[in-house]
C-alpha cells in the first residue's frame, strides 16, 4: 500500500510539474520558435470536420469561382486578424485572455466568460472526438451515426478511447501539442490532396460525356459541371461569392476575433508569429475544403449515393482505404488537443486552486461524454456561427480597454483598480451587443455570417461609452505597473537559439520521412496521370497499399522529431 500511495505521489508530483504560465505572463525562456506555430496551426485547422465543411460547399450550390477565390479572401482576412488584432496584445501582455479579462472586467464577468468558453470548447472538442470515432467505426461494421443518441455501443467505446488519447495530449502542454502536430500536419495535408487526386479519373469517368481529364480546362469543366454547380437543393438560394469569404472569415472568429488565442501567442517572440495562422488557413482550411468537396462530390457519383450516406470516415476510406481512416482520426486529434487545452486554461480561473492538468482531465471528461452523442457534428455549422458570436465581443472589450483607452485618456483596468467584483460596462456591452446580433440574424436584416463587424464596433462603442460614464475618465494615467505587469519589453526580441549539429541517424530519418512523404503524394499524381483504362484496378491497389509509406513516415517523422527537439514538456 505504501509502495502504490509513493507511485500516486510521484504522478501528481509530475503532472504538478507541467505548468503552463496559468496566472502570470510567460517568462522569456520560455518563448518558442516560429516553426512551432506553423505546426500547432497547421494541425488544428486541417480537422475531420473539413470533410463535413468541404461537402457544405458542394450542398449551398456555390460555383466553383466562388469557392477558389472567395475562400482566398476570407482566409486571407482571417490571417490579417490573427496577426493584427490577437498576436500582439498577447505578445505584448504574455497573458491568457481569461487572466488578462479578469483585470479588465472583474472577476464574476471573467467567471461568467470562462465558464461559457469552456463549455462551448468542450462542445467544439467533443465534436472532433466524433468525427475520429465516425472514421473508426469503419473497420469494425459499426453503422453511421447521425442521430442524438449512439446506437450501437461499440461506438461509445471508440468515443472513450479516442478520448482517453486526446485528454493524454492536452494534460502535456504547448510544445508536446505543437510537436504532435508538427509530425502530423505535413501527412494530412497531402491526404486531402491525395484523397481528391486520386478520385477525379473516377469523378471524370461518372461525369455526362465521360472524358480525359487532360488539363486545366477539363478539369475546371469538371468543377462546374460536377462539383461546385451553382444548383442549390430545391427551396434553397445558392450561397454568393460574399458569404463564402465571410464564412471562411468568421469560421474561428473565437479565436481569432475574440481573441481566444491569447493562450497560443503568448508563447510567441514577436506578434509577426501570427503569420503562421496561414499555415492553417490556407495548407489547412482553403486547401482541405477544396480537397473535401472534389472528395466528396466524386464518392457520391461514383458510388451513386445522397449527401445523407456519406460521412467523413466512409469519404475518406472510399478513397484511400486505411490510410483515409487514419487522416480522419488524426485529424480529429490534432484540433481536439489544442481546444480542450484552451478549455482548461479557461476553467483555471475559476478553479484557481487546481493545477492545470486537474482541470484539463476534467473537462476532458465531460468533452468525451459530449462526444459519445453524434448530435454535436449533425449540428456543426450551426454551432460554429453562434460559438463565434457569442464570445467575439470579449475580445472586442479587451481590444478597446488595450488599445484604445490609453490614447483618449481613459484609465485601463478601473474595474479591478478599485477591488470591484462586478464591472456593468464591460458585462452590459457585451450583453446589448449579442441581443442585437440576434436580433439583426432573426430579422433577416443581416446574415449570421455578416456579423462580426457591426457587433465588434458597436461593443467597443459601447464599453467606451459605458466605461467613461462608470469614471474610467477621471481616473486619470496609470501607474507604472498597470500593463500587464510581468511582460519584459524586450522578451519578444530575444535570440533564437543556435541550431545544434545534426547527428547521422537524425539526417537519416528526416530523409526517410520526406522520401515516404514524396511516395504518398507521387503515387496519387501517377494513377490521375494513367487516365480512365485500369483506373478501378490502380485504385483499390493504392487503397489497400497506401498505408505502407504512411506507417514508414510516421516511423521516421516521430523519431525524428524527438532527435531533433527532445524539450521538456514546456
Amino acid at each position: 500500500m505504501a509502495d502504490a500511495a509513493q507511485r500516486e505521489s510521484n504522478v501528481v508530483r509530475a503532472l504538478d510539474q507541467l505548468y503552463e504560465f496559468e496566472r502570470e505572463p510567460v517568462s522569456a525562456d520560455r518563448l518558442q520558435p516560429g516553426r512551432h506555430f506553423a505546426g500547432l496551426f497547421a494541425g488544428e485547422h486541417v480537422a475531420g470536420t473539413e470533410f463535413a465543411i468541404g461537402a457544405m460547399f458542394v450542398a449551398w450550390g456555390v460555383n466553383a469561382f466562388d469557392i477558389f477565390v472567395g475562400l482566398a479572401l476570407g482566409n486571407l482576412m482571417a490571417v490579417l486578424t490573427w496577426t493584427l488584432l490577437c498576436a500582439p496584445i498577447a505578445v505584448r501582455t504574455r497573458l491568457t485572455l481569461y487572466w488578462y479579462l479578469r483585470r479588465i472586467a472583474g472577476p464574476v464577468t471573467t467567471t461568467i466568460y470562462n465558464v461559457l468558453n469552456a463549455v462551448l470548447f468542450c462542445v467544439l472538442a467533443g465534436c472532433m472526438i466524433t468525427v475520429s470515432a465516425s472514421a473508426v467505426r469503419i473497420p469494425f461494421g459499426i453503422p453511421p451515426q447521425i442521430g442524438w443518441i449512439p446506437t450501437d455501443l461499440r461506438f461509445v467505446l471508440i468515443v472513450l478511447a479516442v478520448g482517453a488519447v486526446v485528454v493524454a495530449l492536452a494534460i502535456l502542454g504547448f510544445k508536446r501539442l505543437a510537436q504532435f502536430s508538427t509530425v502530423c500536419s505535413p501527412w494530412m495535408f497531402l491526404m486531402f490532396i491525395a484523397g481528391a487526386v486520386v478520385l477525379l479519373p473516377g469523378l471524370a469517368k461518372a461525369a455526362p460525356g465521360a472524358g480525359e481529364l487532360r488539363g486545366w480546362a477539363d478539369f475546371w469543366r469538371l468543377a462546374n459541371d460536377m462539383i461546385w454547380t451553382g444548383e442549390a437543393p430545391p427551396g434553397q438560394t445558392p450561397k454568393t461569392f460574399w458569404q463564402v469569404a465571410a464564412f471562411a472569415w468568421i469560421c474561428n472568429l473565437a479565436m481569432h476575433g475574440g481573441l481566444s488565442d491569447m493562450a497560443l501567442f503568448r508563447y510567441a517572440r514577436h506578434w509577426g508569429c501570427g503569420l503562421y495562422s496561414a499555415f492553417g488557413m490556407f495548407l489547412g482550411h482553403y486547401l482541405a475544403w477544396i480537397c473535401a468537396g472534389m472528395m466528396g462530390a466524386a464518392t457520391m457519383a461514383m458510388l451513386k449515393i445522397g449527401p445523407d450516406q456519406v460521412d467523413a470516415g466512409a469519404l475518406a476510406h472510399h478513397a484511400l482505404g486505411v490510410s483515409g481512416i487514419l487522416a480522419v482520426v488524426i485529424a480529429g486529434w490534432t484540433t481536439s488537443n489544442p481546444t480542450l487545452y484552451r478549455a482548461g486554461l479557461a476553467l483555471q480561473a475559476v478553479t484557481p486552486g487546481w493545477p492545470r492538468w486537474l482541470v484539463t482531465l476534467v473537462a476532458g471528461v465531460f468533452t468525451t461524454v459530449i462526444a459519445c452523442s453524434p448530435w454535436v457534428f449533425v449540428r456543426l455549422t450551426d454551432f460554429v456561427g453562434y460559438y463565434g458570436l457569442l464570445l467575439m465581443p470579449v475580445g472586442a472589450v479587451v481590444f478597446a480597454e488595450h488599445w484604445i483607452f490609453p490614447r483618449i485618456g481613459f484609465a485601463r483596468f478601473w474595474a479591478t483598480r478599485g477591488g470591484r467584483n462586478v464591472f456593468w460596462p464591460a458585462l452590459g456591452a457585451w450583453g446589448i451587443a449579442i441581443a442585437a446580433a440576434v436580433t439583426l440574424e432573426k430579422t433577416g436584416v443581416l446574415h449570421l455570417f455578416f456579423l462580426f463587424l457591426p457587433t465588434w464596433a458597436l461593443t467597443i462603442v459601447l464599453h467606451t461609452v459605458f466605461a467613461g460614464l462608470a469614471g474610467a475618465r477621471a481616473a486619470g494615467r496609470e501607474t507604472a505597473e498597470e500593463p500587464a505587469a510581468a511582460a519584459p519589453p524586450r522578451a519578444a526580441n530575444i535570440p533564437a537559439a543556435p541550431e545544434r549539429p545534426r547527428a547521422p541517424l537524425e539526417l537519416a530519418l528526416g530523409a526517410a520521412a520526406l522520401l515516404s512523404l514524396a511516395v504518398c503524394l507521387a503515387w496519387p499524381v501517377w494513377v490521375l496521370l494513367q487516365g480512365a483504362a485500369g483506373y478501378e484496378a490502380r485504385h483499390a491497389f493504392l487503397r489497400t497499399w497506401m498505408i505502407v509509406p504512411t506507417l514508414a513516415y510516421f516511423a521516421a517523422g516521430t523519431w525524428y522529431a524527438v532527435l531533433r527537439d527532445p524539450g521538456d514538456g514546456a
